[in-house]
């Protein structure tokens, strides 16, 4: 199972990885009721570099940015389910609406994005860039959501 640190732990890990002459790839998200297109996307990340960080939205960002009665797992749950995961070296929850935090602090040689973005869309990437990494947008195509995933649960279909 994967490390879960916080991030000044996450921190001297990384660079240890570095010494080591590894590079990391780092991939976010909510990762509320874990699904096959979150497992697609990071087992695509992962082979973006050799070590690979997944950095979780805490519990208020999900909130903010899903709605009322989210998040259905907390963040110390979700982090569990994402560090169990074959590819995810280490896990993070992270504060706030963007993971800028988190990429100014690791300087992932590559920042992951789902497929639902494109290079130029990605919120942070004047931040990679601003330290020389470069964005991977990688997984399946956006043909799964947990918000549908509710949905279809809701209603029992």
């Amino acid at each position: 199972m994967a490390r879960i640190l916080p991030l000044a732990e996450l921190t001297s890990a990384i660079e240890a990885e570095r010494r080591a002459g590894r590079t990391i790839a780092l991939a976010n998200g909510c990762f509320d009721i874990l699904h096959v297109g979150h497992v697609r996307y990071l087992q695509a990340a992962a082979r973006e570099a050799d070590r690979l960080v997944v950095a979780i939205n805490d519990d208020e960002s999900v909130r903010a940015l899903k709605g009322e009665g989210r998040p259905v797992l907390s963040a110390a749950d979700r982090a569990e389910l994402v560090a169990a995961l074959r590819g995810v070296d280490y896990v993070v929850v992270f504060a706030g609406p963007t993971v800028s935090e988190v990429l100014l602090a690791l300087k992932p040689d590559v920042h992951c994005k789902g497929t639902d973005y494109t290079a130029d869309t990605v919120p942070e990437r004047d931040v990679v860039r601003s330290y020389g990494g470069r964005i991977a947008i990688v997984g399946d195509p956006k043909d799964h959501s947990t918000r549908d995933l509710l949905g279809r649960i809701r209603t029992g279909a």
